[in-house]
């Protein structure tokens, strides 16, 4: 008869734990392979590495020329262009004739204030002949009544000598000494009215010289305006922005222009607010044209900060470039401290979304990155001072960290 063979047992768990072996190994692979964090792509990255070197302290900025003085060309009156002499970046001379408007209403107000002014003049002229002739008729009204008292003084006296010698009455001297007294308050009546009429006459005199003063005043001022319809230059300058056309209309306060000067030029460069706290008026810098360098400091800081950015403005210091034009532009180193030993990282996109508190630090095999909180100082257009949180040969990437979001890994594929 046929007896049941026993199973083999130990074959079968060899082959299961081979499979489970195997299994095993493969997931480790897949595990080693398979991509950690956020993907992203390699082939535009930007990585640089920290080294050791030397910390150049200083910005680069690009400046614009700038005219140091110059002057701005409003319109004081409005009206219509009726000639323009100059054209628009011509030289012109302080007074030289730029251009003229008419105003109809203007020329009106000046023949009014004319008017006004003589009216006023001969009310003067007038006041004063009167005047005159008044003083004159109290004048001889004292006369003759100083004459009169004169009269009565000497009679008076000879009635006393008569009345002492018997020859007239007290009766007669009293009448004598009565004629005196009233020919003495006469006079003063007389002075005093001609003094009060005086002062009346003094004060309506000047009352009438300040109207005509401020009559004075007017005419001026009309007169002024008037002549301003004809606008001359009024500085030595080049003519800049000078548009105007014949027939076209212009309002008071309309900016027509300005006059720059030709010679002499400043610099005008708009700098990242990072560097705002550290900029200080006299402060060095230098621009280069055509392989020579010349000096230029700070010498106005607007704080005002738009767009991320500030406006400095730089004034040459020994001679500038000798050929410049409004616009031009130039880029301007401008020193900032003394050059010193730091781990340097080279600038990028990085340090705007990061603010230079983290960066992506790959690994060894430069697969994988990790970020990392680090410490960062000063910084250039090309350089950033690590203070902290990396060592030298570590590789960071450098391009802009905004499409990774938060991710705290990333991992590079080629």
């Amino acid at each position: 008869m046929d007896s049941v063979a026993p199973r083999k047992r130990g074959k079968r768990l060899a082959i299961i734990a081979g499979a489970v072996l195997a299994f095993a190994a493969a997931a480790c692979a897949l595990w080693a392979w398979m991509p950690r964090g956020l993907q992203i792509d390699g082939g535009d990255l930007r990585i640089g590495q920290a080294t050791r070197g030397v910390f150049v302290d200083e910005v680069i900025v690009r400046a614009n020329a700038e005219p140091l003085n110059a002057v701005i060309l409003d319109a004081v009156e409005s009206g219509r262009v009726e000639e323009v002499f100059a054209a628009d970046g011509a030289l012109v001379k302080k007074g030289q004739l730029l251009f003229r408007i008419s105003n109809p209403q203007r020329n009106l107000e000046l023949l009014a204030r004319q008017y006004e002014h003589s009216v006023s003049i001969f009310n003067l002229s007038n006041l004063r002949v009167s005047q005159q002739a008044s003083a004159s008729d109290h004048q001889r009204r004292l006369d003759d009544l100083q004459f009169a008292l004169d009269q009565a003084r000497k009679q008076h006296a000879r009635n006393v000598r008569l009345a002492t010698q018997g020859f007239i009455s007290g009766v007669a001297l009293e009448e004598s000494e009565d004629r005196l007294a009233q020919q003495e308050r006469s006079l003063r009546q007389e002075q005093h009215a001609n003094a009060a009429e005086t002062r009346v006459r003094q004060g309506a005199e000047q009352q009438l010289e300040s109207s005509i003063q401020g009559l004075n005043s007017g005419l001026r001022l009309v007169s002024a305006t008037v002549d301003a319809l004809a606008v001359r230059a009024p500085a030595d300058g080049r003519l800049t922005n000078f548009r105007l056309q014949i027939g076209e209309s212009i309002a008071t306060g309309k900016n027509i222009g300005r006059i720059d000067d030709p010679s002499r030029f400043k610099l005008t460069a708009s700098v990242d607010e990072y560097y705002l706290n550290r900029m200080a008026v006299g402060r060095h810098g230098s621009v280069k044209q055509d392989e020579r360098n010349y000096a230029a400091d700070i010498s106005t800081i607007y704080p005002q900060i738009k767009d991320g950015r500030f406006t400095v403005e730089l004034v040459f210091t020994r001679g500038q470039p000798p050929v410049l034009n409004p616009g031009q532009s130039l880029d301007a180193r401008i020193t900032l401290g003394e050059p010193s030993t730091a781990l340097l990282l080279p600038n990028g996109a990085f340090i705007n979304d990061s603010g230079g508190a983290w960066v992506y630090v790959l690994d060894d095999g430069g697969r994988n990155a990790q970020r990392r909180a680090v410490r960062t100082g000063r910084r250039n257009n090309s350089q950033i001072e690590v203070l902290d949180g990396l060592k030298a040969g570590d590789k960071v990437i450098l391009s802009s960290y905004a499409a990774y979001g938060n991710s705290p890994r990333l991992h590079i594929t080629q």
